[in-house]
């Protein structure tokens, strides 16, 4: 192959991955690419044995072992700033790539010859089935799987397999840290989107993934349910980027009713289900983030809206207008958090 250093730096963020880490990386080292490709794992204070397992049996993969738990958006920043690579791959610890994965990424980044960010259809990793195609927004930045095999551009693709470019990373400064997890990945594509960079799901490979086994919920087996930690950091986290991404007038008009609704919605979903603590740790919290430090927020969206130069038809043609929550309570109920 001849390089003399990797042209694909795979990250992996791992914490308490030691059942899932060697799907992950045999799916890594058995690629069929023309490229030097190197593995970088981030250990966010793991109390299983990760550390030991990545040591004995993948000696080649860089470890970055973290002292204390930083999250996911540090834990990748600083794979990213390690990486030597001109092209990332963000891998989860919990997904699996096909062996043709990095080889078709590479392909459609040179096709394109420019800055993108790239992913691959996602299976569920036990039935098989396809999960989506990256994914579209509804006005209130709920993600709607794309099943379209015909539509290649989305509004985001998740961070459990996001190529990009590593100079666009450190252009777009990486992972917002201060949204830990949960909608980095939406806010991310967001500002590419807003530079009109190419955010795509491409053919000609995929993924399993086991969805939410790093972080729970995100599945919907018989119900939709998830934890109290991690739709907090979503509904949080969502309405920021709602915020900061929205070009033009349009954003405040949609913030308000946004609040508005989703005040509703948790006092209803808190008193169908009895549940006085999905209101104070879910729900609750958000106005009072979000408007408690307007300012904060206010100049952190005139910094990302000065580099926009999409049209507002470009940036809301990755949007479906039929609120996702709403389809989702009609098929599965009220959703169980725990």
């Amino acid at each position: 192959m001849g390089e003399t250093s990797p042209l694909i730096s795979v990250c992996i963020a791992n914490y308490n991955g030691e059942k899932l880490l060697s799907d992950c990386i045999d799916s890594v080292l058995d690629q069929d690419v023309l490229a030097r490709v190197e593995i970088i794992v981030h250990d966010d204070a793991s109390s299983d044995a990760s550390l030991d397992l990545l040591q004995t049996r993948y000696p080649q993969a860089r470890v970055i072992a973290s002292p204390s738990n930083v999250g996911f958006c540090a834990s990748n920043n600083r794979m990213v700033d390690a990486a030597i690579g001109d092209y990332v791959l963000l891998l989860n610890n919990d997904a699996a790539l096909a062996p043709c994965a990095l080889s078709a990424l590479l392909a459609e980044q040179r096709r394109i010859a420019g800055p993108c960010i790239l992913s691959l259809p996602q299976y569920d990793w036990d039935s098989g089935a396809l999960v989506d195609r990256g994914c579209l927004l509804d006005p209130f930045y709920n993600p709607v799987p794309n099943l379209d095999p015909a539509r290649q551009d989305v509004g985001y693709v998740i961070g459990a397999c996001l190529w990009v470019e590593r100079r666009l990373w450190l252009e777009l400064d990486g992972f917002p840290e201060w949204m830990e997890s949960i909608g980095e990945d939406l806010f991310l594509c967001g500002l590419a989107r807003l530079r009109e960079v190419p955010v795509r799901c491409i053919d000609g490979s995929r993924y399993r993934h086991r969805q939410g086994a790093s972080f729970g919920g995100n599945r919907v087996d018989g119900g939709l349910r998830s934890t109290y930690r991690r739709r907090a950091l979503s509904e949080r986290n969502k309405t920021l980027a709602l915020l900061i991404c929205t070009p033009g007038w349009p954003a405040w008009p949609l913030l308000i009713l946004h609040l508005s609704l989703l005040c509703a919605e948790g006092a209803l979903i808190s008193l169908l289900r009895r549940d006085a603590r999905l209101w104070r740790e879910v729900y609750r919290p958000v106005p009072h983030t979000v408007l408690g430090s307007l300012d904060r927020w206010s100049a952190l969206r005139r910094r990302v809206q000065s580099a926009t130069c999409t049209t507002p038809r470009e940036w809301w043609s990755a949007f479906k207008w039929l609120p996702r929550k709403l389809s989702l309570i009609w098929r599965h109920g009220v959703p169980e958090v725990r």
